[in-house]
C-alpha cells in the first residue's frame, strides 16, 4: 500500500462516515446515492477546491499542506490522534520496499531495569505490532496464563492482536470484547501508518484479515487509537472478576511496557494480590531477551 492510497483511503471511509446533519449539511429531505458526505461537501467545508480533494482522495497528489491537512481534520471532526495520524499519511517519504523482514524487537537494557522494578505490577512488554517481547510472572498470569511462560524462542513469541481475536482463551478474559478489540486494530492502524516499509505488520494484517471477519471489518473502517490509558473489565479463569486500568509506557522508541493496575483496597487490587501469590515462584521473564536494542 503506497503512503497516497493510504491517505485516499482513509479520507474516503471517514467522509463516509459523517452524516450531513451531524456537521450543519443540508439534505432537503433528499435520498442520497452515497453514505456520509459527497466529496463537493466536505471540500466546501474545508476550503478546498473539489478537484483538488478529489486528487487527494484518488491518491493523485502528495503535497497537501498542514494548513490544508488541518481544514479537512476540522472538516471531518477528528480527535487529536486521527488529526496527527492523518499527517502522518499525507508526509511525503521516500519510495518504500517491504522486501525484507525486519529484524526481531528486543529488550533494552533500560526496559528490562523498569521490567525488574514492576515486580508487583502485572507487566508486559510489546513490539510495535504486539509481539511479546517479555513478561513479569504476574503480567504472564494476568494476560496469557494459559501459554508457555518462555520466550527464548524469538519464533514462538504470541502476539497480543493473534490473542485478541483468535485465541478463545484471550477472548473470554475481557467482558467487553469489541471494545479491546477496537484498540487493538486503532492502535495497528497508527503503527502502519508510522511504519509503512514493516513488512511483518503488513504480513499480520494480512494473516488477521484472513483468519477474522471481525478484524478485517475494524481494519476496514480506518479508525485509530492510541494504547496509552483504558479500564477493562475481566474474567480471569483463577482470580475470577476484575477491572485494571491498562497504561502503556513508553519512552517512544522500542518496546513499551503495558501495566495493569487496580484501586488500592478495591476488590480488584485484592485479585491481583492473590494472582501474584500463586505466581511466587515462577520466573520473573525470560532472561534470554536481556539484550540491548538494535
Amino acid at each position: 500500500m503506497s503512503e497516497t492510497a493510504g491517505l485516499g483511503d482513509f479520507l474516503k471511509t471517514r467522509r463516509s462516515q459523517l452524516r450531513p446533519d451531524a456537521v450543519g449539511v443540508p439534505s432537503y429531505g433528499e435520498r442520497r446515492r452515497v453514505p456520509g458526505l459527497r466529496r463537493e461537501e466536505l471540500a466546501r467545508l474545508a476550503g478546498v477546491s473539489v478537484s483538488y480533494y478529489t486528487r487527494l482522495e484518488q491518491g493523485h497528489s502528495s503535497n497537501a499542506s498542514p494548513e490544508v491537512l488541518d481544514a479537512l481534520a476540522t472538516a471531518l471532526r477528528l480527535d487529536e490522534a486521527e488529526r496527527r495520524h492523518l499527517h502522518v499519511l499525507a508526509r511525503p517519504t521516500r519510495h518504500h520496499r517491504r522486501t525484507r523482514r525486519p529484524a526481531p524487537e528486543r529488550l533494552s537494557e533500560a526496559t528490562g531495569q523498569l521490567l525488574d522494578a514492576l515486580v508487583a505490577v502485572p507487566a508486559i512488554v510489546l513490539g510495535r505490532r504486539g509481539d511479546v517481547v517479555a513478561w513479569n510472572s504476574l503480567g504472564h498470569a494476568l494476560f496469557a496464563g494459559h501459554l508457555d511462560v518462555d520466550l527464548a524462542e524469538v519464533s514462538r513469541r504470541p502476539n497480543m492482536a493473534q490473542l485478541v481475536f483468535l485465541d478463545p482463551h484471550t477472548r473470554e478474559l475481557y467482558a467487553d470484547w469489541p471494545s479491546k478489540a477496537k484498540a487493538v486494530v486503532g492502535n495497528l492502524r497508527l503503527m502502519a501508518g508510522q511504519h509503512p516499509d514493516d513488512a511483518a505488520l503488513y504480513e499480520l494484517v494480512g494473516q488477521l484479515s484472513a483468519k477474522s471477519t471481525e478484524f478485517a471489518s475494524m481494519w476496514a473502517d480506518h479508525r485509530v487509537k492510541p494504547c496509552a490509558t483504558a479500564d477493562y473489565e475481566m474474567r480471569h479463569p483463577l482470580i475470577g472478576p476484575l477491572t485494571v486500568t491498562q497504561q502503556t509506557l513508553s519512552t517512544g522508541t522500542g518496546p513499551s511496557i503495558v501495566v495493569a493496575t487496580a484501586p488500592h483496597g478495591s476488590p480488584s487490587h485484592t485479585a491481583l494480590a492473590l494472582l501474584a501469590q500463586a505466581t511466587a515462584s515462577t520466573i520473573p521473564y525470560s532472561p534470554v531477551n536481556r539484550i540491548s536494542s538494535t
